[in-house]
């Protein structure tokens, strides 16, 4: 309730899946009044029941990917991966080829470059 109440747990992106399917919904029930009207509104009819979902999936879809970037830059701060998301599991530091991150604080120089042939 905390996170809640703070700021840190987005409801939003709920919300915005709420608000797709009221929009599809709405484009379809609309497309086919416009089709009862006849002649040319056929077409219009059709061409917004298709093509109304699909502009309403690429906007909900570009509102929510703010909230996931949002998500990316909380996992980069707290060293956690998002929630909903999994991550693959990091082998131990005795496997060979396994990353170690260096301490915090210290500098490591990079690898020397390989010699050339």
């Amino acid at each position: 309730m905390n996170d809640f109440l703070s700021f840190r747990k987005m409801i939003t992106p709920l919300f915005i899946q709420v608000i797709f399917w009221l929009f599809v919904i709405l484009v379809v029930i609309s497309g086919i009044i416009t089709m009862t009207q006849g002649g040319a509104m056929i077409l219009a009819g059709l061409l917004a029941i298709i093509v109304g979902p699909l502009i309403a999936r690429i906007y909900c879809e570009l509102l929510i990917i703010l909230f996931r970037i949002y998500d990316e830059l909380v996992a980069i701060r707290t060293g956690q991966p998002p929630s909903g998301q999994g991550f693959p599991v990091m082998p131990p530091a005795g496997v060979p080829g396994a990353y170690v991150p260096p301490p915090a604080g210290q500098y490591v120089p990079p690898p020397p470059a390989p010699p050339r042939m």
